[in-house]
């Protein structure tokens, strides 16, 4: 893995991303995905190699159903998935479908982050950018599977949720979620043997340790 990160000095606002990554996106496609969301589920991945794998003009968002859509910012479509209206905590939702915090982007991102005022709270909002796309009539919706969890960590309740939820995944299945040597042994980027020696260089009785000797006994 090569990461490579840029930093924001001063909070202007999500969309100020693009204008600081303009280097790193160069003329690629790119994606955005919020620090505090958490996505997890089996076929997750399934919608977002599909775009990666088949870039189109324009953005997609990833609509995901929730029973309390007014606390969200909820998103409306045809039949098509072409997003017809975005609105923020709406008081009468027009779907129970909102926007999650992972969004896909062709390169007049970076145009776009540009032409942006700042908001009343002085920031360039991403919310703006996926208005900027809907009225050029290129902002479609994806779907996350109703397998899939979506967390929002952003307050206090919220993360305490996704720690527990997080817990319990891992205590009944036997798994780490997030393991960087699980996921690239599983897609057999790393063989049996460079997972071993990973493993061997944390303390003996280490808990992750043994997480990684066990991926290769079972």
């Amino acid at each position: 893995m090569d990461i490579s990160y840029a930093v924001q000095f001063e909070p202007k606002g999500i969309a100020e991303a693009f204008i600081i990554g303009e280097k790193f996106i160069d003329n690629e496609t790119v994606a955005l995905i919020l620090g505090d969301n958490i996505f997890y589920g089996h076929g997750f991945l399934d919608p977002i190699r599909k775009i990666i794998d088949n870039p189109v003009d324009g953005a997609t968002v990833f609509g995901y159903l929730v029973n309390d859509p007014e606390r969200y910012g909820v998103v409306e479509f045809d039949t098509k998935l072409n997003v017809i209206s975005i609105e923020e905590k709406p008081q009468n939702p027009k779907s129970n479908f909102v926007v999650t915090g992972l969004y896909f982007y062709d390169n007049e991102v970076i145009n776009i982050a540009k032409s942006l005022k700042p908001s009343e709270r002085e920031e360039l909002e991403i919310t703006d950018v996926n208005k900027a796309y809907l009225e050029r009539n290129s902002l479609k919706v994806s779907f996350l599977g109703s397998g899939t969890a979506w967390l929002d960590t952003g307050t206090h309740d919220s993360l305490i949720e996704a720690s527990t939820f997080v817990r319990t995944i891992e205590k009944r299945q036997g798994i780490t979620i997030g393991s960087p040597e699980g996921v690239a042994y599983k897609n057999q980027w790393i063989n049996s043997k460079q997972l071993q020696n990973i493993a061997e260089k944390y303390y003996f009785d280490n808990g992750y340790r043994h997480y990684l000797l066990d991926l290769i006994e079972k």
